[in-house]
C-alpha cells in the first residue's frame, strides 16, 4: 500500500492529463454510456468550450494561446464522440420517451425548440450554416493568410534581430528568444490553417449524424417498437435536434474564439479594452450615429421607442466623453499655470554612453529580395562564403579580418547591396536570385542575351542571364557565376584592397595575444617594453598596404626592436622590415623563379627623382615630372602585362617609399620593390625601362 501511495504521488497530473482525456474521448465511441454520465459529459463539453471562449477574448497576442490547435482538435473529438455516444442511445432507448437520452438533451430540445419540430430543424441547420459558412471559413483564410505572411516576414525579422545583437541592443539569450518566437508564430498560424478544417468537417458530421439519426430512429421506433408514424417522427427528431443543439452551440462557441485569436492584431490590451478604445472613444462619431439612429426613429410606422432610447443612450455616452475629455485637458493646464514645488520637479534623463552608438567595423547591407542569400533559416549561401572568405584572408593575410554585420535596408533597390568600411560605403553592386553573372574576359565567340551590367569587383562587362542560358555561356568563353559569387567576390576584392584599414589596435592586440601563445618570451620582452604597439600598427598597416602578409610576425617584431631605438620613422622601420622579409616579398611576386623579371628607371630620371627626394623633406615631385612618370608607367606596365609578366618596379631605398604611394592610386596592380629587397640567390632581368626604351 505504501509503494502505491510513494507512485501515485509522483504520478505528474499535468503530465497524465491529456492521454486520459484523449482515452476518455476515444473509449465513448465504443463503450454505452448511462444517460446520467452522457448529462455530465454534454455538461462538461459546454463549459469546455465556455473556458476556450474566455481565453482567447483575453487573449493579448495568438501566440499567447499556442495550443490552440490541439484544443481545437481535442475538442471536435469530444464533440463527435458525444454524438457517437448520444447517437447510441437515441436509438436504444428512443422509443422509452424523450427523457431516455438524458436530461441536457431534453432540456435543450424543449427549451429552444418548443413542440414545433420544424422550427428546431431550421433553427439546428442555421447554426451550422453559421458556424460552417462564416466563421470557421473566415478563421481558416485569416489563419492561411498569416501564415504566409508569417512565412514571408522571417528574413527580414531575423535580419533585424541580428542587426540588433550585432549593434549590442539585446543580448545572445534574448535574440534567441525572439527567433523562437518567430518560428512559433509562423508554426501557429500554419497548424490553425490545418486545425479550421477539423471544425468545418465536424459541421459537416453534424447535418449527416441528424439525417442518420431521424431516419434510423424512425426505422427503429416503427418496425422493431411498433410505434405511429407521428410518435416516432416528434419522438426521434426531437431527440435527434437537441442531440444537435448541444453540440453544435459548443461548437459555435469554439468555432468564434478561434476566429477571436487568428484575427488578434498583437497589442498590450485585451480585446475589451481594444474595443471600448477604439469603438466608443471618439464622442464625434457617437454624435453622428445618434442623430442618424434618431432621425430613423421619427420615420412613421417605426418603433419610435427602440430608435429613439438608443440615440439618446449615445448621444448621453458622447455627452460624458467630451466632458470626460476637458477635464483630463484641464488638468495638466491647472498645474502647468501654478509653479511646481522644487521637491515635485523631475531631472531629465543624463545622456549616457548608451546613447552613442558604435560603427561596425564591416559592414553588408542588402535589399529585401537579397535577403535569402544572408537568411540561416534558408541555409544562405552567402554566410558561408563570407566565412570562407574570413578563414582565407587570415590564413593569406595572418591576422583576423573583423565579422561582417549583416543587415537588410529597405531604402536601397530591393536587388541592391553596399559594402560598408566604418559606416562608409566602399563598394555597391546589384545580384539577381536564380540568375547568373556570365563575365566576358576578353575572349569570347558571342554576345547574350540578357541584362548587360559591369562585373561589380573587376570592372568588366557582363550579363545577367537566365540559368537555363549557363552552358551556353559558358561554351561561349563566359565565366560564369551565380548571385552569392558575385557577392563574395567582390567583398573579398575590397576587403583585400583595404586590408590596413581592417588591422585596428584592437586587432593588433589580438595578434600579439596569439602569438604570445606560442612565443611567450618574445612577447614579453619586446612587446611593448621596446615596440610601442602604436608604431607596430602603423609599421603592420604600411606593410599591407604594401601587399605584405604578416604571417612572419616573429621576423617583424625583432626586426623592428633591432631599429626602433636608432628611428621612429615608420617609412624607415618598414624599410628595414621589407629587407628582412626579402625572400618572403619576391616569393610572393615570383614562385619559383630564379631570375625575376623587373622594371627599372631610366638612370637619369632616377637621378632627378632622388634629387628631388633628397631637396625636399615631403618628398614632393613637380607637377610636370610627376604627369610624365604616371603616363610613361602606366604605357610601360601595360606592355610588360601584355608580354605575360608580373609589373613590379625596381627602385633604389630612398625612392621605394615616395613612388609606391604616388603609384599606388593610378597603377594598384604595379608593386614596387627596392633594391635591398633582392635576395643574394636571385638574379634580374631588366625588361622594361621607365622614362627610356624597353631593354
Amino acid at each position: 500500500m505504501n509503494d502505491l501511495l510513494e507512485f501515485l504521488k509522483k504520478i505528474d497530473i499535468n503530465t497524465l492529463a491529456g492521454p486520459v482525456l484523449i482515452m476518455l474521448v476515444l473509449s465513448m465511441m465504443v463503450l454505452p454510456l448511462p444517460p446520467l454520465l452522457l448529462d455530465i459529459f454534454f455538461t462538461f463539453n459546454i463549459a469546455i468550450s465556455i473556458i476556450v471562449l474566455m481565453v482567447g477574448v483575453n487573449t493579448r497576442e495568438p501566440l499567447e494561446f499556442s495550443s490552440f490547435p490541439s484544443v481545437l482538435l481535442i475538442t471536435t473529438l469530444l464533440r463527435l464522440s458525444l454524438n457517437v455516444a448520444s447517437s447510441r442511445i437515441i436509438l436504444l432507448e428512443g422509443h422509452n420517451g424523450t427523457a431516455a437520452a438524458g436530461a441536457v438533451i431534453e432540456s435543450f430540445a424543449h427549451f429552444l425548440i418548443g413542440d414545433n419540430i420544424t422550427i428546431g430543424i431550421v433553427v439546428f441547420i442555421i447554426l451550422t450554416i453559421i458556424n460552417f459558412v462564416v466563421i470557421t471559413k473566415g478563421a481558416g483564410r485569416i489563419a492561411e493568410v498569416s501564415a504566409r505572411f508569417a512565412l514571408d516576414a522571417m528574413p527580414g525579422k531575423q535580419m533585424a534581430i541580428d542587426a540588433d545583437l550585432n549593434a549590442g541592443l539585446i543580448g545572445e539569450e534574448e535574440a534567441r528568444t525572439r527567433r523562437a518566437k518567430i518560428a512559433e508564430e509562423a508554426n501557429f498560424f500554419g497548424s490553425m490553417d490545418g486545425a479550421s478544417k477539423f471544425v468545418r468537417g465536424d459541421a459537416t458530421a453534424g447535418i449527416l449524424i441528424m439525417v442518420i439519426n431521424i431516419v434510423g430512429g424512425l426505422i427503429i421506433g416503427i418496425l422493431q417498437h411498433d410505434m405511429a408514424v407521428g410518435d416516432a417522427a416528434e419522438t426521434y427528431t426531437l431527440l435527434t435536434i437537441g442531440d444537435g443543439l448541444v453540440a453544435q452551440i459548443p461548437a459555435l462557441i469554439i468555432s468564434t474564439a478561434a476566429g477571436m485569436v487568428v484575427a488578434r492584431v498583437g497589442t498590450e490590451k485585451g480585446l475589451s479594452e481594444q474595443l471600448v478604445g477604439q469603438l466608443f472613444a471618439n464622442p464625434t462619431v457617437l454624435y453622428l450615429t445618434a442623430a442618424v439612429i434618431g432621425l430613423l426613429g421619427m420615420i412613421p410606422n417605426m418603433p419610435h421607442m427602440a430608435f429613439l432610447l438608443i440615440a439618446a443612450t449615445l448621444a448621453g455616452t458622447a455627452w460624458w466623453l467630451d466632458k470626460l475629455v476637458a477635464e483630463k485637458a484641464a488638468a495638466p493646464a491647472a498645474a502647468s499655470s501654478a509653479p511646481p514645488p522644487a521637491i515635485m520637479e523631475q531631472p531629465l534623463a543624463e545622456v549616457s554612453w548608451k546613447d552613442v552608438q558604435a560603427v561596425d567595423a564591416l559592414g553588408l547591407e542588402v535589399g529585401y529580395r537579397l535577403i535569402p542569400l544572408v537568411d540561416r533559416d534558408q541555409d544562405g549561401e552567402l554566410l558561408r562564403r563570407i566565412r570562407g572568405i574570413r578563414k582565407k584572408m587570415a590564413q593569406e593575410l595572418g591576422f583576423l579580418v573583423p565579422a561582417v554585420h549583416i543587415r537588410d535596408n529597405l531604402e536601397i533597390r530591393p536587388n541592391a547591396y553596399r559594402i560598408l568600411l566604418k559606416g562608409v560605403e566602399i563598394g555597391t553592386g546589384e545580384a539577381y536570385i536564380g540568375q547568373f553573372l556570365a563575365i566576358n574576359p576578353g575572349q569570347v565567340s558571342g554576345e547574350l542575351q540578357g541584362m548587360a551590367t559591369t562585373d561589380p569587383a573587376f570592372g568588366l562587362p557582363a550579363v545577367w542571364i537566365e540559368a537555363s542560358r549557363r552552358d551556353e555561356a559558358q561554351n561561349m568563353g563566359y565565366t560564369v557565376v551565380d548571385a552569392s559569387t558575385v557577392v563574395a567576390t567582390h567583398i573579398s576584392n575590397l576587403l583585400q584592397s583595404h586590408a590596413a584599414e581592417l588591422l585596428g589596435r584592437e586587432e593588433v592586440q589580438a595578434l600579439i595575444d596569439h602569438v604570445a601563445k606560442e612565443a611567450p618570451k618574445l612577447i614579453e620582452d619586446l612587446v611593448p617594453k621596446v615596440v610601442p604597439v602604436g608604431v607596430l600598427q602603423k609599421v603592420l598597416q604600411q606593410l599591407l598596404t604594401d601587399g605584405i602578409n604578416l604571417r612572419d610576425f616573429r621576423t617583424i617584431i625583432e626586426t623592428l626592436a633591432d631599429h626602433v631605438g636608432m628611428t621612429q620613422d615608420i617609412d624607415e622601420l618598414t624599410s628595414a622590415v621589407r629587407t628582412a622579409l626579402s625572400r618572403a616579398i619576391v616569393q610572393q611576386l615570383f614562385p619559383g623563379e630564379q631570375e625575376l623579371p623587373l622594371m627599372t628607371l631610366e638612370p637619369a630620371l632616377e637621378g632627378i627623382l632622388l634629387q628631388a627626394v633628397n631637396s625636399k623633406a615631403g618628398g614632393g615631385l613637380e607637377p610636370g615630372l610627376a604627369e610624365n612618370l604616371l603616363a610613361n608607367a602606366a604605357q610601360q606596365t601595360e606592355n610588360v602585362e601584355n608580354q605575360g609578366y608580373n609589373p613590379v618596379l625596381l627602385t633604389p631605398p630612398g625612392l621605394r617609399p615616395l613612388l609606391a604611394r604616388f603609384l599606388r592610386r593610378a597603377l594598384p596592380q604595379l608593386r614596387v620593390i627596392s633594391h635591398n629587397e633582392i635576395p643574394d640567390s636571385k638574379s634580374i632581368r631588366i625588361i622594361a625601362v621607365i622614362g627610356g626604351s624597353k631593354g
